[in-house]
């Protein structure tokens, strides 16, 4: 649990990296159709050299009673961890399963949840509005400021790859405080701040290079603060729903990244300072939506459903993780 935000908050430097050598790659191979060949043969290499290596993940199993896969898993975590096996008396179990004063036993239900489980439970309920609302909003500021490139009146390869690289510290930053001051301030704050630079961005006029480099200022940090916010989200999600239904809530969490990305380039050619200023008004109203999540920071990640609403009916209780 203690390095759980550090560890997810650690994930997109490979994407913005990843973007930086696609806008250079752009520049050398500008017909799309042929960047498209280029920039796929990374997933490909993906495919056959990295995914074969990966495996499920213990939790997973469990919440699926299949407890000798999940045993093998943590197995396999023990030794890369330089331990030659699991102590014998080492049980699996179910948040909702065990108490502090039960021992765990090896007869697990297969538990199951869909989206309907979580609309269903007023406590993950408002969590996922507010979840898919803030994820939405998000993505509009994240991909419309890098889509706003082309209004900049500057080199675009040189911009997107400034857009990027703006994105590094953003994620260094986060991961350092993210389990000192928690995961609620901090999502608000870095929305906050590329709000106000995007509404300042939305006033300044591109009339000499002078500002025109201010307003790409502007975007950059812009950049810099909703890049700290869309990696957070991530993990902040994750945390919030039980292992059950975590697939099915997070998935709700991506379409509403899918929608933001796909309205944020009809926003980009509206042109001149309405793109900043609808940036900057998307940050103000997803600073504010997340005023309605709990805070997770030093919470253990539930498996179930009870378990989750147990901890919540008793606030001084923590069901065992």
């Amino acid at each position: 649990m203690a390095w759980r935000g550090v560890a997810g908050m650690s994930t997109l430097y490979l994407y913005s990296t990843g973007i930086v050598v696609v806008s250079a790659i752009a520049y050398f191979i500008q017909p799309w159709r042929s960047l498209y060949i280029a920039s796929s043969i990374p997933s490909l290499i993906f495919v056959i050299f990295v995914l074969p290596f990966l495996h499920e993940s213990p939790r997973w199993y469990l919440v699926r009673g299949k407890v000798d896969e999940a045993m093998k898993i943590m197995q396999k975590i023990a030794v890369s961890n330089g331990k030659q096996s699991i102590p014998y008396d080492v049980v699996l179990a179910l948040d909702s399963e065990v108490s502090k004063d039960d021992i765990p036993n090896s007869k697990f239900n297969i538990k199951k949840g869909s989206i309907l489980d979580v609309i269903w439970s007023p406590v993950t309920r408002i969590r996922l509005f507010v979840a898919v609302a803030t994820n939405f909003f998000c993505s509009i500021v994240y991909y419309g400021l890098s889509l706003n490139a082309v209004n900049l009146g500057t080199n675009l390869y040189l911009n997107v790859a400034l857009n990027s690289v703006s994105e590094m510290p953003a994620y260094l930053l986060t991961s350092l405080v993210i389990d000192r001051i928690g995961r609620k301030p901090l999502a608000i704050g870095t929305m906050w701040f590329s709000a106000i630079f995007c509404l300042v961005g939305s006033f300044l006029k591109s009339t000499d290079e002078t500002w025109k480099i201010v307003r790409m200022v502007c975007g950059l940090l812009g950049i810099f603060g909703i890049s700290g916010t869309f990696n957070l989200l991530l993990v902040y999600g994750m945390e919030l729903f039980p292992t059950v239904v975590r697939n099915a809530a997070l998935g709700c969490s991506k379409q509403a990244v899918n929608l933001g990305a796909i309205l944020a380039p009809i926003i980009v050619v509206l042109g001149g300072g309405v793109p900043f200023a609808v940036f900057g008004a998307c940050g103000i109203i997803g600073g504010f939506l997340v005023m309605y999540l709990p805070e997770t920071l030093h919470k253990p990640l539930y498996d179930t459903m009870d378990g989750l609403q147990e901890a919540e009916a008793k606030p001084g209780l923590v069901a065992l993780d």
